[in-house]
């Protein structure tokens, strides 16, 4: 079976700066991405969660990794209900919205909300045109508890990309909470053509979600690791690399390898994201867990 595993971004300072991962002489971003992309055959661009890149920026992300070569793009953060200011939109709707405000979804009037998403779907152009498009991922919020409401949203997200498969994450337990409940989710996202998450990450709290072995794509199956540190996933004024700020021991990994194959051979894709992005953490643990998979055949 073939796996693609990769790292959530590419370019954390935490991983520049520990020196362990990039040669010393990898010190431009077309170097450091070439480079990233002769070791993994994915990975995860979370940049696009803080701002929508500009169309050129994906041509040359195509550009610089090799044939076959697979980008998840993370969907811009108002979509997906968190808090956003204005400061990081383009300026003609900063100027349109207000700037130095921050807003909601449900704050930003409906064709400004229309333009973002056309200027989403652009960004998205290059790489799909190249063949390098994997998944658009939705990381929703805490704050999107399971209701009627957050599924309408949902399926509104889908008819704005109506070109792309998208991945979906929860943040809030009550996806989950019964079985009852983990049947409906998973029954809802298998209805519209959804990719479920597989999370690894911290327990015990109510943005903690299990990891439910369950695949709802024909196509793709998706296996995220936040790690599990459970001290620093819910402190205050944490950078994202101290939040999941996590290194898997080999027992850990094995034990996931071990799950990860006794579902997988029913999708074509295999996709696995490390986003323990303190340092080098990810890449090591990344390039471990492939092993892994490629022992158990």
């Amino acid at each position: 079976m073939s796996f693609l595993v990769g790292t959530a971004s590419w370019t954390d300072k935490t991983l520049i700066d520990c020196g362990r991962f990039y040669p010393p002489d990898c010190k431009t971003p077309e170097a450091r991405l070439r480079y990233y992309a002769s070791t993994f055959p994915l990975v995860e661009v979370d940049s696009s969660y803080y701002a929508i890149p500009t169309p050129m920026t994906a041509q040359q992300w195509a550009l610089r990794t090799p044939d076959r070569f697979v980008f998840n793009v993370k969907a811009f953060r108002l979509f997906t209900g968190h808090f956003t200011e204005t400061k990081v939109m383009h300026k003609d709707l900063q100027q349109a919205l207000g700037a130095g405000r921050k807003l909601y979804y449900k704050d930003v009037p409906e064709e400004i909300r229309a333009e973002l998403w056309k200027r989403f779907a652009e960004a998205l152009q290059p790489l799909r045109l190249a063949g390098k498009l994997g998944l658009v991922h939705f990381q929703f919020p805490p704050r999107l508890k399971y209701s009627p409401e957050a599924m309408a949203h949902i399926e509104r997200c889908i008819g704005w990309m109506p070109n792309c498969t998208l991945s979906i994450e929860f943040r809030h337990r009550s996806w989950w909470e019964s079985p009852e409940r983990t049947a409906s989710t998973l029954a809802f996202l298998r209805e519209h053509g959804l990719v479920h998450t597989i999370v690894d990450g911290p327990q015990g709290a109510d943005n903690s979600v299990p990891a439910v072995w369950e695949i709802t794509h024909p196509d793709y199956l998706l296996l995220r690791l936040h790690g599990r540190n459970v001290e620093t996933y819910n402190a205050p004024a944490q950078t994202a690399a101290e939040r999941f700020d996590y290194d898997y021991p080999d027992r850990e990994l094995g034990e996931l390898a071990a799950e990860l194959v006794r579902i997988a051979y029913s999708v074509r894709n295999k996709h696995i994201i490390f986003n323990n992005c303190d340092e080098d953490k990810g890449q090591r643990n990344g390039i471990t867990f492939l092993k892994m998979l490629m022992a158990h055949g």
